[in-house]
């Protein structure tokens, strides 16, 4: 679980990294998140127009104050989600996926419980009711991609699929990720790195390496939390339906509260929120979508495959967060309230993660920016940190 540590010093603060002139006030947003005691440690790159004009990164990642260094990498959780986005549009571009085939044609055995006729597409855009397991699961089957995958499989839906959406806080990952698996025969962690982190030189990682372990840096808290009313609706969803699918889906199996931090988190594949990154590889890959999908020959996405990641597929109240919410295929969209419209422009698509990590694309600015951090915070859509840097962002464009 996330551990108490104090805020740094502003005082005693250093930012390293670089900073083009032209967005001088994006690096004084990001100071300004450290002077007013919002975060620990964190990085924070902006590309556009395939130049990375941004890239810096300050505090500390441990109680000890040892510093965050320039290939400091921690969990993004739910921007994970975004990296199976990526993969299922580059399978749909090498003609090896339909989105709107039925998940059987790839995994038979996921039509048991009636799920016959669920499209693929409805396991990106949270709307197949899969959005956490009903019976109760040992401890260590967060870290068995296949235990969980086949649960899910058996698993009757908690709402008819396709008349509701409801984010699929974990599930999401094994969903995608087993279909990725059944059409690749590689893991979703292996073909994100075979195609797509490897050739272009990303330190990004679902599953990481024993190798990389010592870059990781664990997830605190700052004393006590301050609760956001989307938070506080997320709570009390939790309260009024003990057995429902919001308190199943944080708690079942339990480990999904109490391992995060945890070496096995980090060395399993849980697509759906243990991705291991930083945000200049996250800015580079959101950077090469919004500035045409290609990079030095490698094409990571065609402009077809691009612009549907910003076409609108699900909004509304969501099922699970109680709380409205607009989803792509796989990825969060600008919201209606005008406090979570991280982008003035239609068209640009990216994805949260628990505490106030953020990653998206811009295709009309040509822009990819990333905020990782180690503080958790307790917004449910764009924390009021990476949005304050988002705001400076387009203010200086």
């Amino acid at each position: 679980m996330e551990e108490t540590i104090l805020p740094v010093n502003p005082q005693t603060l250093s930012v390293h990294g670089h900073c083009d002139h032209a967005f001088a006030a994006v690096k004084r947003a990001f100071i300004a998140n450290f002077e007013q005691g919002r975060e620990v440690g964190a990085s924070v790159s902006l590309w556009v127009e395939g130049k990375n004009v941004v890239d810096l990164w300050a505090g500390m990642v441990d109680r000890k104050g040892t510093p965050w260094q320039e290939h400091t990498i921690c969990t993004i959780y739910s921007v994970t989600k975004s990296l199976l986005a990526i993969c299922a549009q580059r399978l749909v571009d090498q003609g090896l996926l339909n989105l709107d085939a039925p998940v059987v044609e790839y995994w038979p055995e996921f039509g048991a419980a009636g799920k016959e006729k669920i499209p693929v597409r409805w396991l990106l855009t949270h709307k197949s009711g899969l959005a956490a397991v009903r019976n109760p699961l040992p401890f260590k089957a967060l870290f068995d991609f296949d235990t969980m995958a086949k649960a899910l499989a058996e698993q009757k839906p908690w709402w008819t699929p396709g008349t509701r959406h409801g984010y699929h806080l974990l599930t999401f990952g094994w969903l995608m990720g087993e279909v990725i698996r059944r059409i690749t025969g590689k893991s979703v962690g292996r073909y994100f790195h075979d195609e797509i982190a490897g050739p272009l030189g990303l330190d990004i990682h679902i599953g990481i390496p024993k190798t990389e372990l010592s870059r990781c840096v664990p997830s605190f808290s700052k004393g006590i939390p301050e609760l956001h009313t989307d938070i506080l609706k997320f709570i009390w969803a939790m309260v009024v339906r003990p057995y429902g699918v919001t308190l199943r889906s944080v708690i079942n199996p339990v480990s999904i509260i109490t391992e995060r931090n945890s070496a096995a988190w980090r060395l399993s594949e849980i697509p759906g929120a243990n991705g291991q990154a930083n945000a200049r590889s996250l800015a580079h890959l959101y950077g090469v979508l919004a500035n045409g999908g290609v990079e030095n020959g490698i094409e990571v996405l065609t402009p077809q495959a691009i612009e549907r990641c910003g076409i609108e597929e699900s909004n509304g109240l969501d099922e699970l967060l109680r709380i409205n919410t607009r989803f792509g295929p796989g990825f969060i969209l600008p919201q209606a309230r005008d406090k979570e419209l991280f982008s003035r422009n239609i068209g640009a698509f990216g994805h949260t993660g628990a505490g106030g990590a953020f990653a998206f694309a811009d295709p009309s600015e040509k822009l990819g920016f990333s905020y990782v951090m180690n503080r958790m915070g307790s917004h449910i859509l764009v924390d009021p940190r990476p949005k304050a840097i988002v705001d400076a962002v387009y203010r200086c464009l």
